[in-house]
């Protein structure tokens, strides 16, 4: 029993789980009955975090061998350092208090100087492959109108614009001279206030935004096939567009690979996807909408990705100068960049739904058949002014073929 004691406290500091963590859970684990020995806790770390360190801790119990795989189970979260820029963590602990009494997600068990302990779900976190299953699709989409309907106490004020000013000072502040001109970001807060302009116009349906909803922080219990939503850091009002926008975008990621930076944009939800995934969404109001509903609906999404890639760009700019979690920040933040640059001029130019805008992944031609669009472009030389796209296919500058750096395998399609 003491080798036990001393290879879990061995284990315990390699992971770095605070002292005074460590305390709290053994208070914890004596409170069940059934494990043998508080001392001999195991400590797995969580992949695909990218904003805090996430670790299981369970204990060996004396339970019979077929009901082991129900071990006592815990969940540490040591807050990322330096991320305290990007929310409020009093708010977030308030957001998830909230969200545990509503029976929407964990209970929290704990709270330590940079961290807490939260109950551990019984369910499967979801993979990159489930977020195009149908079936998943469609419970994803009732729990995240279920969500977006919650009446969180306190002002209900739309909170991304300021978000995206606050994040453009911080990368400002933190990056160098050079990033900061390859990025554009002297230019970024006219970029947001012309895109708030052009996104704030008409009605918008606005509610409690969960604003990073990847497949990591979505849970399924498998017996009864229930949705459970996780991690609030980053949750607000804001137009409910922007939340689905957000989710969709991150059907390009996949966080768990030898290169969880690199984004697909192929794998982006095709038009009947998206139709699919907004029908079920308005159906859950308890009335069917109507073809015209949705289409909107669409359009407003589509025109949302441009914010989402720029919070992210931006986030990724940020966390490459505070957070130490093995992850590429600026070439993630390269690549929504590239994104915001080449959706930009189609996606801010169509003046009412158009179908076939980003229909198969790619930037597609709109129905209005233009043969010449601008596009703006980034490689990873940093911004290399105006491309023309000619029938849908981007061509470089004249005189730029080899000459700065484009590569034909990056190209994309307008």
């Amino acid at each position: 029993m003491g080798s036990a004691r001393n290879s879990s406290d061995c284990e315990i500091r390699e992971r770095r789980i605070p002292e005074e963590a460590v305390k709290i859970l053994k208070s914890l684990a004596l409170k069940w009955d059934d494990i043998t020995d508080v001392d001999a806790l195991q400590v797995v770390p969580l992949k695909g975090a990218m904003t805090n360190e996430v670790y299981q801790i369970k204990w060996p119990t004396n339970s019979d061998k077929e009901l082991q795989h129900r071990s006592r189970k815990l969940l540490v979260r040591i807050y990322g350092k330096g991320v305290d820029v990007f929310f409020d963590r009093e708010n977030e602990i308030r957001t998830f208090e909230f969200m545990s009494k509503q029976g929407q997600g964990p209970r929290l068990l704990g709270r330590f100087s940079n961290g807490r302990i939260e109950e551990f779900i019984r369910a499967r976190t979801l993979s990159a492959a489930d977020l195009r299953d149908p079936e998943i699709s469609a419970l994803i989409a009732t729990k995240m109108k279920e969500f977006n309907d919650l009446q969180m106490p306190g002002p209900k004020s739309i909170c991304l614009w300021d978000r995206l000013r606050n994040w453009v000072h911080e990368a400002k502040r933190l990056s160098t001279p050079e990033e900061a001109k390859a990025f554009r970001l002297d230019a970024m807060e006219d970029e947001i206030s012309a895109l708030e302009n052009n996104l704030s116009s008409g009605h918008q349906r606005v509610g409690f935004c969960h604003n990073d909803l990847q497949y990591g922080n979505i849970m399924m219990d498998e017996d009864t096939r229930s949705i459970t939503i996780i991690d609030y850091e980053y949750a607000s009002y804001n137009p409910v567009a922007f939340d689905i926008a957000n989710h969709f975008c991150e059907m390009a990621a996949d966080y768990h690979t030898e290169t969880p930076h690199i984004l697909d944009y192929s794998k982006y939800p095709g038009l009947e996807e998206r139709q699919r995934f907004l029908h079920i969404y308005l159906s859950c109001s308890g009335t069917q909408p109507s073809d015209s509903e949705v289409d909107q609906l669409v359009h407003e999404v589509e025109k949302y990705t441009l914010a989402s890639h720029l919070l992210w760009g931006l986030w990724g700019i940020i966390s490459g100068h505070v957070n130490k979690i093995e992850f590429d920040y600026i070439e993630y933040a390269r690549q929504r960049f590239e994104q915001y640059w080449l959706k930009k001029p189609e996606l801010l130019d169509s003046s009412g739904p158009t179908a076939n805008v980003i229909a198969d992944g790619n930037t597609a031609v709109s129905k209005k058949v233009r043969n010449v669009v601008e596009a703006s472009y980034f490689t990873n030389y940093g911004y290399l002014g105006r491309l023309k796209s000619v029938n849908g296919m981007i061509v470089p500058p004249k005189g730029s073929w080899g000459e700065d750096g484009l590569k034909t395998d990056t190209w994309n399609y307008v």
